[in-house]
């Protein structure tokens, strides 16, 4: 079997939500998150690693609302974005104070992955059909000995932080 993560990027302020973790408010009639859902699509299409990008500070919720029960059922990684984990030769200006966004989130999981992933915002819901699309595709890039630039976990996200 061909090893895929599927990553989610759940470590995002959400200012304009109000009171609570908005990656973590239950939207299903039995509770269920976003993030609920689309594991459950990702793994039924094939993808057997997940990897939470989230802050330190969520981690203890985080785990007990979501992370222990999918630990049950796939391999987890949990990596956390910090303001200050920048690449060699960048500084984090006196005054910022909101994570540096996608490029730097997915730089902190390049530690956790070694295999072909897609990267996917915690609050959004795509659909099964494109985790079966985006798997497949993945499985057959790896068949063929290729590593696709924008997919697979040896690319250099570091060009895409903002400055």
């Amino acid at each position: 079997m061909q090893k895929t993560a599927l990553v989610i990027m759940a470590a995002g302020i959400g200012s304009r939500f109000g009171k609570g973790i908005k990656q973590l408010a239950p939207v299903g009639t039995c509770g269920e998150i976003i993030m609920d859902y689309s594991i459950h699509d990702a793994l039924e299409a094939g993808f057997n690693k997940v990897v939470f990008i989230i802050r330190k500070d969520l981690e203890e919720e985080f785990r007990r609302v979501i992370g222990e029960r999918i630990e049950k059922i796939t391999e987890v990684e949990y990596v956390f974005q910090e303001l200050d984990d920048l690449p060699e030769g960048f500084t984090k200006p006196a005054d910022r104070t909101k994570p540096w966004g996608t490029g730097q989130a997915v730089l902190a999981a390049k530690k956790v992955l070694d295999e072909p992933f897609i990267v996917i915002n915690a609050d959004d819901y795509y659909g099964k059909e494109a985790y079966v699309k985006v798997h497949d595709y993945l499985v057959q890039e790896q068949q063929k000995g290729r590593k696709t630039p924008y997919l697979h976990g040896r690319f250099q996200a570091w060009k895409y932080i903002e400055r």
